[in-house]
């Protein structure tokens, strides 16, 4: 069902409408994802800074350091990469960079002040290994359903 805006001269469709919204939801989602993942590369570093301020070894610091930032790399290295993507693929990606980032922030932000009693090094090891694999998972699923409705689409 098309309308007609009055004082515009471009005819547009319900469903045209629903495209934009969508398109703005999902721009608000990159924007934020892409805060979430600078500002938690940053605090998780600064975390892992604080939980190993008494390690001696200034090079194991800096590896933790790398490791403890892949994530967040990766997640910059989608979001520079993902516009090729297809928006069924985008979206995900976007919600896992945004609970990656907020999920990393609170396990490691509860090791640096002390209320979790955990094994320092362990959580710094696991953390970047389980989001990597949520990460992966995520885009993997995501793919292949994109894939999925895309062969449905060409044989329509």
């Amino acid at each position: 069902m098309e309308e007609h805006h009055y004082g515009r001269s471009e005819m547009t469709s319900k469903s045209g409408r629903g495209s934009v919204q969508a398109r703005g939801i999902l721009s608000a989602l990159r924007g934020a994802a892409l805060i979430a993942v600078v500002a938690g590369a940053g605090a998780s570093l600064a975390f892992m800074l604080r939980a190993g301020h008494r390690q001696n070894s200034r090079i194991l610091l800096l590896l933790f350091g790398i490791w403890v930032l892949f994530p967040f790399m990766t997640g910059v290295w989608a979001y520079v990469f993902s516009n090729r993507w297809t928006v069924v693929v985008r979206a995900p990606l976007y919600v896992v960079m945004l609970v990656v980032s907020l999920a990393s922030l609170s396990i490691y932000g509860s090791v640096a002040f002390g209320h979790l009693r955990a094994k320092v090094g362990f959580v710094f090891l696991v953390v970047p290994l389980a989001s990597w694999l949520v990460i992966a998972i995520a885009v993997s699923i995501a793919t292949v359903v994109s894939s999925k409705q895309s062969r449905r689409a060409d044989d329509t």
